[in-house]
């Protein structure tokens, strides 16, 4: 019987549980912070993207472009081949 009680209050406190949880998070209150959040999060970022420095590029002509068709003495493998070696 203690047994049968103890399980029924595990089982009655985790539903209690998620009761709440869904009535906190689908309520108006919830929604209206959340959005309010978020559009305030978005005015920050615009402040601080205007303000952000605009760096010099410095990358022009670092670059530099080898010829593969220099070194021709290499022996050009194919795999069949390999295999039948062995």
């Amino acid at each position: 019987m203690l047994k049968e009680l103890k399980y029924l209050l595990y089982v009655l406190s985790i539903f209690i549980f998620f009761f709440i949880l869904l009535k906190f998070y689908f309520s108006d209150d919830y929604k209206k912070k959340f959005y309010r959040s978020l559009s305030n999060y978005e005015n920050i970022i615009e402040k601080f993207s205007k303000n952000l420095p605009i760096l010099k590029n410095d990358t022009n002509n670092i670059i530099e472009y080898v010829d593969n068709n220099m070194n021709k003495s290499k022996k050009k493998y194919k795999f069949w081949k390999l295999i039948e070696n062995d």
